[in-house]
């Protein structure tokens, strides 16, 4: 694409920008096919009783993805966006067949390794790819349709799979529909998916920012930046972190907390799949409203808010409660999700950018790993509840850090 062809904006790449929102659906379908399924399985397929092993699945895709995210991020700047997302796609495709008829947990463990490179190859560049097309002004639009459309087929993927276990069992058939997923992501990806690196450039010509933001910074001085160093961007960054070490809880240990009180598999896979429902859907007001109110006290009410659900998740002893109470935690999150992303968009060179990108989410999905590990540690050494008020704690320190450190991000623009 010559320097001349290339516009950003919305409406100007509404074609390839409503496509890539449809990739990342079946990005977050992928993930979905496991949130109802395999915590299940760990305990009435594998027989694992101790919640540090059934969330072992849960740290090696954390782990995995956190270190790929960052890779990925890296390489689509040297590379193209474009063989990123493929590559990503070809890894999934084995996912769902070791989870339908991987004889032994350790089987599932190296599904989720898979799972792990294959969602931070697509899911990053899925990202980034919609943030080069849409230019500043409708970034936090772009970040609450991607997230949205990733966490709205997670829930529904979640919900049938949930459903379909209730009617067949936990195995196979559920991880079917993971199987046509994977072959229509990967030739949705390699046939109509066009490369967008040459809108960041187009865009990097026109950036101004700070001068210790500047072009050309290295991968190095970029970590430190999103890490540590720059105020918005490591508190971001450790927000994101802290968001997903709430949903690895959720994702190992709610099921199996459910379960405990006698709740059925079909009412499971309900309030597994309503938390991430509400999520997706409430990132399409979420986002947009960030482009208006800014970023920083949004980030700030959603985690607390979280914190509140968890809570009430923890001293909660029925269906209706719990019903209430997750819907509430997919609120917090959606107010949280596109927002932290829109700010890192805020505040990242244009020809960093993606770097930046995959800097915060190595942070943010490191969280699957610390809550998947303090979840499971916390539930045996005492209780299910006390895992998840802990959890409930943390998350509302975290939003304490983004009120004192953060400075807020975003400027009003004109939208594209």
């Amino acid at each position: 694409m010559s320097a001349s062809t290339v516009r950003l904006g919305l409406r100007e790449n509404l074609a390839q920008f409503a496509l890539l929102v449809g990739v990342n659906g079946l990005v977050g379908a992928m993930l979905g096919q496991e949130r109802t399924v395999v915590p299940l399985m760990a305990t009435r397929v594998f027989h694992l009783h101790a919640y540090s092993a059934v969330t072992t699945y849960i740290i090696a895709f954390g782990l995995v993805k956190a270190a790929t995210n960052f890779f990925a991020g890296t390489l689509s700047e040297r590379v193209g966006r474009k063989p990123v997302l493929v590559t990503g796609w070809l890894v999934a495709v084995p996912i769902p067949f070791l989870l339908a008829w991987g004889p032994s947990w350790t089987w599932i463990v190296a599904a989720n390794v898979l799972l792990g490179v294959s969602q931070g190859l697509t899911w990053s560049t899925t990202v980034i790819m919609k943030i080069d097309l849409v230019g500043p002004a409708r970034r936090g639009l772009a970040m609450g349709l991607n997230e949205a459309a990733g966490y709205g087929a997670l829930a529904i993927t979640a919900l049938l799979t949930g459903l379909i276990a209730a009617h067949t069992g936990l195995r196979p058939q559920p991880f079917f529909l993971g199987m046509a997923v994977g072959a229509l992501g990967l030739g949705l990806s390699t046939l109509f998916v066009r490369e967008t690196l040459a809108h960041a450039h187009h865009e990097a010509k026109a950036h101004v920012g700070a001068a210790h933001l500047h072009a050309g910074l290295s991968t190095g001085a970029v970590f430190r930046l999103a890490s540590f160093t720059e105020p918005s961007l490591s508190a971001v960054s450790q927000a994101g972190l802290v968001n997903n070490l709430n949903d690895g809880l959720a994702w190992g240990i709610f099921p199996l907390y459910f379960a405990h009180a006698g709740l059925s598999v079909a009412r499971i896979g309900i309030l597994v799949a309503l938390y991430p429902a509400v999520w997706g859907v409430g990132q399409l007001l979420a986002g947009p409203l960030s482009d208006h109110w800014g970023r920083k006290w949004m980030i700030v009410t959603g985690m607390g808010t979280q914190a509140l659900a968890l809570a009430l998740v923890a001293a909660g002893h029925s269906w209706g409660p719990w019903l209430a109470a997750t819907a509430l935690l997919g609120v917090g999150t959606a107010l949280v999700y596109p927002t932290l992303l829109a700010a890192v968009g805020d505040v990242a060179h244009p020809q960093w950018r993606a770097t930046a990108v995959g800097v915060y989410r190595l942070w943010r999905d490191a969280g699957f790993a610390v809550g998947a590990l303090l979840g499971g540690y916390l539930a045996d050494r005492y209780s299910m509840p006390v895992a998840i008020y802990v959890v409930a704690g943390l998350t509302a320190a975290s939003g304490v850090v983004v009120a004192l450190r953060m400075i807020e991000t975003h400027r009003a623009t004109t939208p594209a």
